[in-house]
């Protein structure tokens, strides 16, 4: 045992540990229980990529750090597998996307078990599976029967690239998250969840979560609570009122015209009397092929068309006022109507300028004078939208719901679930509002459950974020085939101890899990709302300024450098490449010095394998000896264990460094250094510490198992010592120094000495510390 051989060493610890099922927990005799959750991959047919195992190693690292605190913790993985990525790609590829799936998992799976991670691989999960996607149905069933599951036809965002609806979070900036198509507008009749109703709940609950605060901000401008009053403006010559939100009713006197959406419901029974019915037509039908979002926009300049022969009634002052269409205002927010006040709002006098509509400078009113007067109602708003759960795709699980003729809208029976997805050579999406599944007749024909008689199947699939709004309740029960998560076990190990993952996910995922446990903490399923105990968002890994990408080209691939370096070398560099809650971008010049520095640690451990005569001989020597190190041992446990709990990965591996530099310098002490030294490295090279933990200081339980070190406050507090300076061999000159100084601030110290400076000409040619002792320059 001479030479590092990381490639050797770690292929020897990986084949024990899976053999020994080293990193399983006992989840029902567990006494500790800690659940340490990443988010789960799409696997996708290019592999993990160095982002992928920037993100896991730091979830990782967590969880060996919470093991050698005493905790029984629990690390599980799985494949997010369903969605229209992997559709995409075999329909590119000329395959199936089963057949691409399982072809990718298995990739995955290898290339995650090579990173040295504490994966129970006895709990995977892959949503694509019917054990798994049974249980995604039987959600929706739920949500079904308590009244959060509805169809209802509604303007939605469609991607013409996939196919398909999107949910209002995969639209950036007009364009498909997923391909990066323009998204238009249809209107079609789809299922949503009714996310709407935990509105207030999902708010404020925030205020007790332990989460990164920038996911909590946007987690509540997504919510976008508002607090206003709900006026109404009576139609000239009709019986017809519009209502109207607002959070300033103190402007109501200076509301000099009405603004509605294009879909606003009372549009088609007005325009018998508007005199130009066919630009007002020609309006609304423009703005269908608008996204929300271009429709929103600030910076663009505003349009719209006034309802020519169409008035309201101010109920204030009882004026005439002119009633205009405009996309900016949306029909599902508010009540589709909104009073414009040019003196008080600055989007308003833009439009009333553009349009030469009146401005009124009437003044401010009490708000309570003012709603009293004119029969205003106090309303709550909110930006969320209820959930659009509909894909018009095939690589899902199909919505368990049936249409029959006698009995309408059926919902599948428990017992006959999984609704199974079938193997379908003719995948491509149809381009309609029908899916796939819509074509294959053994599929879509069916039997009404309630009255035997002939019945259609729901043929749209449910959006992959369902399959990831309750994987985690999953992990733990997939030992059961009889129901989605046990009682028992899900009392022992949720919520989730900390959930670690990228800030992309701030509003989609996360919402969305949050819903589903709300809603069936209220059916009595268990005693928690909230998934999630502690959540970090971490940074993103980008190379050449850009988010990696295989389109962008731009995608690196950790295998080469696992082969190159090995696992603790990649842990250890990507861990150091920039404070883990802020990411960095990909550069691996930096990375053979982390081989270098792992392979110190190597031979100065084998330096240390001491005959145990020996080392009784020499330990009366050792405690004058090693006074300085022993403090900056607890100062370096003591930094270590606090950068790990605040995920500052990076600076506790400088603090690595700096006590392994320290380490170096001394020719004997007690091996129990080199013992913390490799407890405090196990969580980043978890194979090394491992190997030396039981080949070089003769241990023979897991390292991994072991206490983590704790630090005497006593043994940091600040000291002083005295150091002598010598030039060319001659006392010049004593200086006093912090006891845990480096060896560079040392050298600065003694060079910049007054009584030193004048034996110096010019730069030395070296400069040598003993630490404690002396300060030796050679001029």
């Amino acid at each position: 045992m001479t030479e590092y051989n990381p490639l050797k060493i770690e292929q020897k610890w990986r084949d024990r540990w899976e053999k020994e099922k080293a990193w399983n927990v006992d989840l029902k005799k567990a006494k500790k229980p800690y659940y340490n959750l990443m988010m789960f991959p799409y696997p996708s047919a290019e592999g993990l990529h160095v982002g992928n195992v920037f993100t896991f190693t730091g979830v990782d690292i967590h969880g060996r750090y919470m093991r050698m605190r005493g905790y029984d913790v629990f690390e599980p993985m799985g494949f997010d597998a369903f969605g229209i990525h992997s559709e995409n790609f075999a329909i590119k590829q000329g395959t199936h996307p089963q057949k691409e799936t399982e072809k990718n998992i298995s990739h995955f799976r290898e290339q995650l078990k090579n990173m040295g991670a504490m994966f129970n691989w006895d709990h995977e999960v892959d949503t694509s599976k019917p054990e798994y996607y049974k249980w995604t149905q039987w959600l929706f069933l739920q949500l079904y029967k308590a009244g959060l599951a509805y169809r209802a036809k509604a303007p939605v965002d469609w991607c013409e690239g996939c196919k398909t609806v999107l949910a209002d979070e995969q639209v950036i900036s007009g364009k498909c998250e997923r391909c990066g198509t323009d998204v238009i507008q249809k209107e079609l009749e789809q299922w949503f969840f009714r996310i709407t109703k935990y509105a207030e709940r999902l708010l404020g609950n925030l205020d007790k979560l332990d989460w990164s605060e920038a996911v909590k901000v946007a987690q509540r401008n997504w919510i976008g609570r508002s607090v206003g009053t709900e006026l109404e403006f009576r139609i000239k010559n009709l019986e017809s009122r519009i209502k109207i939100f607002t959070t300033r009713p103190d402007t109501l006197f200076g509301a000099t015209y009405l603004v509605l959406s294009p879909e606003h419901e009372h549009v088609p029974s007005f325009m018998f009397q508007v005199s130009n019915r066919k630009v007002v037509e020609k309006y609304i039908g423009a703005s269908k092929n608008k996204t929300e979002l271009e429709r929103t926009d600030l910076a663009k300049e505003k349009t719209g068309v006034e309802l020519k022969g169409v008035t309201a009634i101010n109920p204030a002052n009882n004026e005439e006022i002119p009633v205009w269409i405009a996309d900016y205002v949306l029909s599902n927010y508010g009540t589709g109507a909104i009073m414009a006040v040019p003196a008080y709002d600055e989007r308003d006098m833009e439009f009333a300028k553009k349009f030469k509509l009146p401005v009124s400078d009437a003044p401010l009113v009490d708000k309570e004078e003012i709603v009293s007067r004119v029969g205003g109602e106090k309303k709550v708003n909110y930006h969320l939208r209820d959930w659009l759960i509909s894909r018009q795709r095939y690589w899902g699980p199909p919505i368990p719901i049936i249409y029959c003729n006698a009995c309408g809208v059926v919902p599948v029976p428990e017992k006959d679930l999984p609704v199974l997805l079938p193997y379908v050579e003719n995948f491509r999406p149809t381009g309609t509002d029908k899916s796939p599944l819509a074509n294959v007749e053994e599929f879509a024909k069916t039997t009404c459950p309630k009255c035997g008689g002939e019945a259609q199947r729901e043929t749209d699939v449910s959006d992959t974020f369902l399959d990831s709004s309750w994987y985690f309740l999953r992990y733990p029960s997939t030992e059961f085939d009889d129901k989605p998560f046990d009682e028992k076990i899900t009392k022992k190990w949720l919520p989730v101890s900390m959930y670690i993952g990228g800030k992309e996910h701030s509003v989609l995922h996360l919402m969305y899990a949050r819903f589903v446990t709300m809603a069936l903490e209220d059916m009595g399923y268990f005693d928690f709302q909230e998934p999630f105990l502690k959540f970090r968002a971490h940074g993103l890994l980008i190379k050449d300024g850009a988010k990696m990408s295989k389109s962008k080209g731009n995608v690196v691939s950790p295998d080469e450098y696992f082969d190159a370096y090995g696992a603790d070398v990649m842990r250890m560099f990507l861990m150091f490449l920039g404070p883990y809650e802020f990411g960095g971008d990909w550069r691996d010049e930096g990375i053979a010095g982390i081989a270098r520095f792992l392979k110190r640690v190597w031979t100065l451990s084998l330096k240390l394998k001491i005959e145990n005569e020996k080392r009784k001989a020499i330990d009366k020597n050792l405690k004058s000896h090693t006074n300085g190190l022993e403090k900056l041992t607890h100062k370096t446990i003591k930094k270590v264990t606090e950068d790990i709990e605040k995920l500052q990965y990076n600076t506790a591996i400088a603090g690595l460094m700096e006590y392994v530099n320290t380490l170096t310098r001394y020719t004997i002490y007690d091996i129990r250094y080199t013992e913390i030294l490799l407890k405090l490295l196990a969580p980043f090279a978890p194979h090394l510490a491992e190997e030396l933990w039981h080949e070089a200081l003769g241990h023979t339980t897991s390292i991994h198992s072991e206490p983590w070190p704790t630090y005497d406050p006593e043994k940091i507090i600040e000291e002083k010592v005295q150091m002598v300076v010598q030039v060319n061999g001659k006392v010049r000159g004593e200086i006093e120094v912090d006891a845990d100084a480096s060896e560079d601030m040392v050298k600065n110290i003694a060079l910049k000495d007054e009584k030193v400076r004048k034996w110096l000409d010019g730069e030395p040619k070296k400069v040598i510390v003993v630490p404690w002792r002396v300060v030796s320059i050679v001029t």
